[in-house]
């Protein structure tokens, strides 16, 4: 047969995987979103193998993708009680830059970000989150934000106003976004909220 069975790892996730791109036949991914997220690294070694194979690809996006992506993030809006999903559209840059989130319907004013890369006990985060919040927004007279105060039961060392936005990088280089996991991202939020100066 002329397919490849053995599984190689993602290159966004390290995954096993037996899927590739389409084109070049030379980089795997696990799925279309981690294959797209890697596009802008990928496209200048992305070049046509001498001979092709015809299953289990993923196909290459063309040069005519849109500027734009999204990606699931997880919003405190501070006029909610509870941590939500949002979609967050992102701006393609440059090859190797990581797209630039479109912030604007969260924020009155740019906002100032962390990169968190520590989970609980201090375990480093395969996927850090990058979280958005604004700093004037005590001096704004914002309300406070209710989602953190509930998640840290009150215990948080700061209190945190107005909306904050989490995204999560889909690797340690921070390239590229993929969605955020509540389930998984949200017990390394609360211990950083409970502990953050």
């Amino acid at each position: 047969m002329s397919y490849r069975s053995v599984n190689h790892p993602c290159a966004v996730c390290g995954r096993a995987t037996s899927l590739w791109c389409s084109r070049c036949q030379n980089a795997w991914y696990c799925s279309p979103d981690h294959m797209r997220n890697d596009w802008p690294q990928h496209r200048s070694n992305c070049h046509p193998p001498s001979r092709s194979y015809t299953s289990n690809t993923i196909a290459t996006p063309s040069s005519t993708d849109p500027e734009y992506t999204s990606v699931e993030a997880i919003l405190f809006s501070a006029n909610e009680d509870r941590p939500n999903t949002t979609t967050v559209r992102c701006r393609r840059s440059s090859h190797g830059v990581c797209p630039i989130p479109l912030l604007q319907p969260y924020f009155d004013a740019a906002p100032e970000s962390i990169v968190l890369t520590q989970g609980l006990n201090g375990e480093p985060l395969r996927f850090p989150l990058h979280i958005f919040y604004s700093r004037s927004a005590l001096t704004r007279a914002s309300p406070i934000n209710r989602p953190i105060y509930h998640i840290t039961s009150g215990a948080a060392s700061k209190q945190w106003y107005g909306n904050v936005v989490v995204l999560k990088f889909n690797g340690a280089r921070r390239q590229g976004y993929t969605d955020t996991n509540p389930n998984n991202d949200l017990p390394a939020l609360q211990a950083y909220f409970r502990s953050s100066q």
